[in-house]
Order: structure tokens, then sequence, then C-alpha cells
């Protein structure tokens, strides 16, 4: 257990029918303050375990705990949780600051301190103006905010958000991951947050819970996700990757040498591989690759252009590599006219140490 520890998942599983896991013996601490969240496909596990914590789905096996307090036998409106849906989940009967006044009123506060915390809550989320309108006057970007002021409205410790921006359009989306995070920021509060959408998870996250099948792959700051994933999964889930399948040959000093399908000899850095015989997954960002390198690299291969793309900063080109015909190499646009066709052979290169040699993927 961390010493720190503001929620803690011991040993938690989920089944829905008494046969099937869809949370997997989950051991997860979250520290005072962090903006912790959980990323995976559907059918991860991900919302269940939200929705545990919020207390609407009990944990079949194992114990939650809030501030040291265990709160699996705590009914939702007892745990003093602030929650955020996709739906927004406004009364459209009410006026805004009725809204949010509500959550207060169900705690007894007075009059005067509910008009004093809408009044506040409002100028937080930067809609002062807003208390006397009601929910269908309201546009997408607004509506939100509002859900999210109604979360915070009575001050909790913990605010959950499960999809919340997933109705919004891309450009609203990225303009409130940036407004959350700066009042998370600004209040110190604990946020658990759920989405699907890995840049969602990059730009706001402290830590980033990487599931799959019901179990976390790997718990880490945004930056070690994607520069060192500790498997093929997370590799492939977070950010774009190249992935190259072959056989360890041998292994020296954390170095591996694979034989990729079609023979190609490849080095890499030794991550999940025990023994040469072993079948293994190569993982190498794209930017991190040389086309047509001009210095000396300790792995230079040969490959086919198979498609270019002009993205104006840099040109993203296809490549046939090592029998991967979706290899991806992004081209700087250095305004240097350099000639490339599609069907023209090339050579690539990349460093030993940003290619890692990962559990063969399925």
């Amino acid at each position: 257990m961390a010493d720190n520890s503001y929620v803690r998942f011991e040993n938690v599983q989920k089944s829905y029918d008494g046969e099937v896991l869809v949370v997997k013996d989950l051991n997860l601490d979250i520290p005072k303050g962090e903006f912790v969240t959980m990323l995976g496909p559907s059918g991860s596990g991900k919302t269940t375990c939200l929705m545990m914590l919020a207390g609407f789905e009990p944990a079949t096996h194992g114990e939650i705990f809030l501030n040291d307090r265990p709160i699996n036998m705590v009914p939702p409106h007892k745990r003093g949780i602030g929650m955020v849906f996709q739906n927004y989940a406004l009364f459209p009967h009410m006026t805004i600051a009725e809204n949010l006044a509500f959550p207060l009123q169900v705690r007894g506060m007075s009059k005067t301190d509910q008009e004093d915390r809408v009044k506040r809550v409002l100028e937080m989320v930067e809609l002062p103006q807003m208390g006397g309108r009601r929910p269908a006057q309201l546009s997408g970007g607004q509506a939100q905010r509002i859900a999210v002021a109604r979360a915070l409205v009575f001050e909790p410790d913990l605010v959950l958000m499960d999809e919340p921006l997933g109705a919004l359009d891309k450009q609203l989306r990225e303009q409130m991951q940036y407004e959350i995070k700066h009042i998370h920021e600004n209040l110190g509060v604990t946020v658990v947050y759920v989405t699907h959408d890995q840049s969602e998870a990059l730009t706001m996250s402290d830590r980033i819970a990487v599931f799959n099948d019901g179990v976390i792959q790997q718990l880490s700051s945004a930056e070690v996700l994607y520069e060192e994933p500790d498997n093929s999964f997370v590799a492939q889930f977070i950010g774009e990757n190249n992935k190259i399948n072959g056989k360890v040959e041998k292994i020296s000093k954390g170095v591996c040498t694979v034989k990729t399908t079609d023979g190609t000899i490849i080095k890499a850095k030794q991550v999940n591989v025990d023994k040469a015989g072993d079948g293994t997954t190569l993982s190498i960002r794209p930017e991190r690759v040389e086309f047509q390198p001009e210095k000396k690299m300790e792995n230079i291969v040969d490959g086919k252009i198979e498609e270019l793309i002009y993205l104006g900063d840099h040109i993203r080109v296809r490549m046939n590599v090592a029998g991967n015909d979706e290899f991806i190499v992004k081209v700087r646009n250095r305004g240097d006219k350099r000639k490339m066709a599609e069907g023209d052979k090339a050579k690539i290169g990349w460093a030993t140490a940003d290619c890692r040699a990962l559990d063969l993927a399925t």
C-alpha cells in the first residue's frame, strides 16, 4: 500500500455473470490531488472501475478505500464524490443556477451560502451570466462546463469523469481538455477520468492506467508510456508505432539481435523477451526513424516506398520494411525538394535504443 494513497483499489474483481471477470484483481493507489486517467478500448474494464468507485456497481471481490476508509458498503450519495458524465445529466426544468444549487440543497446548506457557491463556480468555468438560463439554451461546450461546475460546487475531494467530452466536436473537445486540466491545477482536487481517446489522456493526466482485458497493462506518465511501453499492447495503443515481428537470435548486455520474418537482422533493446528463440514484436516510433540516413547508424535496413502523403511540415512516407508494408516514416519538410516517388527503394535507419523488443503481438 502507498503511504499517501487517497483512492485505493485492493484486489478488486468484478463479474456481472459470476463467470467472466471484467476486472481482474485490480490493485491501484491514487494520491490526493492527482489526475489519473483510465484509458483503454471498449470492454477493457475502465468504466466498470469508475462505477465501482462511484458506488453504482458493487465489487465482486476485494475492497475500495477512500482516504483509508473502506467504502464498498457506503451508498453513492454518502461518498461525497463529484461526477461528470458524457450526457451532462442536467435537469431540464431547472435554471442553471438551480441545477448548481441542487447538490448544496440536498446537503442542507443555507440559501445565502448556496448563492455564494453558485456564483463562485460559474465564474470558475467562465459562465457568470448563465445562471438564469435553462440547459436547452446552452451550447454543447457550455453545458459541459456547467456539468463540471455542478460536480465541483459542493467542493468534493474527488471528482470522477466518465467520457465527459465524447459528445463534443474535435476543436471544442481540445479546448475543454485544457480547461479541465487548468481547473484541476487551480483546485488541487483528485480526478479519476475515463476515456478511450489516447490524445485526451496524454494531454490531461499526471498518470495514465492503460487497461486491456480487465487488467492494467501499464501505469505511468504520458511520457513514459510513449517512450518506454512495457508491452506490445501499450506500444500499439499509445501514439503511432511501427511494429516488426521476428525471432530473438541472441541477447547480450540487454541488446537483442532479432531476425525478422523476411530475414532482416535488427538490433533492439531487450524489454520483455527472455531468451534466444523467443518470438518478439519490435516497436519503433516513426519520428525516431531516419530516411536515407547520412550518418552511420546501428540499424540500417532497406525499404520500398508504398505511399507519400504531404502534410505541410513533414511528409508521411508509408514503406514496406522487413515484411511490414505499413511502416511509417515522418520525413521533415526541409524545402530541399528531396526526390521521393512511390515504388522507389530507400534506406532507413534508427538507433538500437529507440527500438524495443517486446512480447509477440497477437
